[in-house]
Formats: structure tokens, sequence, C-alpha cells
């Protein structure tokens, strides 16, 4: 194997968007490095289920739901 191809492995301090932190390894920086997020799983939508909405474009939701209506009864 050839030497010197890896990324160096060594820990950081990941910041999460409510100000707590972890220590974990990472490539990421050098030794004892902080990473800020912007965005993590306690803030993000995607995690906490906040605020979407489904558009309805040309109808196409309703025909789902159309289709499948008796589906899970």
């Amino acid at each position: 194997m050839k030497k010197d191809t890896h990324p160096d492995y060594h820990k950081i301090t990941v910041v999460m968007t409510d100000g707590t932190q972890f220590e974990t390894y990472s490539c990421y920086g050098e030794e004892g490095a902080k990473l800020q997020l912007d965005i993590d799983p306690k803030s993000h939508p995607a995690w906490t289920g906040g605020n979407q909405q489904i558009l309805d474009r040309g109808g196409r939701v309703s025909r789902f739901k159309k289709k499948f209506e008796g589906f899970l009864k």
C-alpha cells in the first residue's frame, strides 16, 4: 500500500446550532478544530417536521390520493 495516501484522522469538536458540543473523529481541519454547524437534526425541518407544505401543481397530489385512497384502510 502506498504511504501518505490517507488523510489525517483526528479528534475534533462539533458545535450544534443550540450550542451543545461533542467530540468525534474526522478528517476535517486539524487536531482540536471546531466544526460549527449551521443546520442539524434539532433545527432542520426534515427532522423536526416543521412547516412542510405539499404544493398541488396540476392536480398531481389529488390524483395520487384518489388512486390510493383505499389502499391502507
